[in-house]
């Protein structure tokens, strides 16, 4: 089976972005799954369509998202997407929205379909801070995650799909002062340990 998962390239006035780093420390494998990594823009409107074209590429069989949550303390999987663009800050090409939808006539939101909770209590038995979020903010995180969801609604198919945020990692931390971050190794201990879960049950 083959395993989608994306990172973020780094944003605002961050050098990188611990969602691509993480990806690079994964092997090309997890048990029988393949993994697929790959680093999209941070722009809301490229962002899906470049997800989109790699999953018409790869046809994977579940796709997991990365993103950076700077001030979270756990790596956290995204319960819901909601249908909406509003952040204080612009994305990568300098667009904002204060309001407006991601998909004019679309859902007002999207559940994941990761087995989250499981995600969770999974990385917390291997003592990783791990905790289900609620939130995933209107940022180009969500964005992401509602686009997922909504493309593989239009297409009727049932995969494993969605978010997960990490913090930021040490050398970050470092060279923003005094700021909640986790190792990137721990990261991507969880992350594989998600992945590893997400194999599992496609296959089941």
């Amino acid at each position: 089976m083959k395993i989608l998962l994306t990172g973020f390239e780094p944003f605002g006035e961050e050098k990188r972005n611990p969602s691509w780093e993480v990806l690079k420390l994964l092997p090309d494998t997890i048990g029988e799954a393949e993994l697929i990594k790959r680093c999209i823009p941070v722009e809301y409107q490229k962002c899906g369509d470049v997800l989109e074209e790699i999953f018409e590429k790869e046809k994977p069989d579940a796709v997991i998202c990365l993103g950076q949550a700077g001030g979270r303390t756990k790596i956290t999987p995204e319960f819901i997407a909601v249908n909406a663009m509003d952040a204080a800050g612009a994305d990568n090409v300098g667009t904002k929205y204060a309001g407006e939808r991601i998909i004019f006539d679309g859902s007002a939101a999207y559940e994941t379909t990761l087995p989250v909770r499981q995600m969770v209590e999974k990385m917390q038995e291997a003592s990783i801070p791990a905790g289900l979020s609620y939130t995933a903010g209107a940022y180009v995180c969500n964005n992401l995650m509602y686009r997922l969801l909504h493309m593989l609604d239009e297409k009727g198919l049932k995969i494993p799909a969605g978010f997960i945020h990490i913090p930021f990692d040490e050398k970050q931390a470092l060279a923003g002062g005094a700021r909640p971050f986790m190792p990137l190794n721990m990261m991507a201990e969880g992350i594989s340990i998600c992945i590893g879960l997400v194999a599992e049950k496609a296959q089941n």
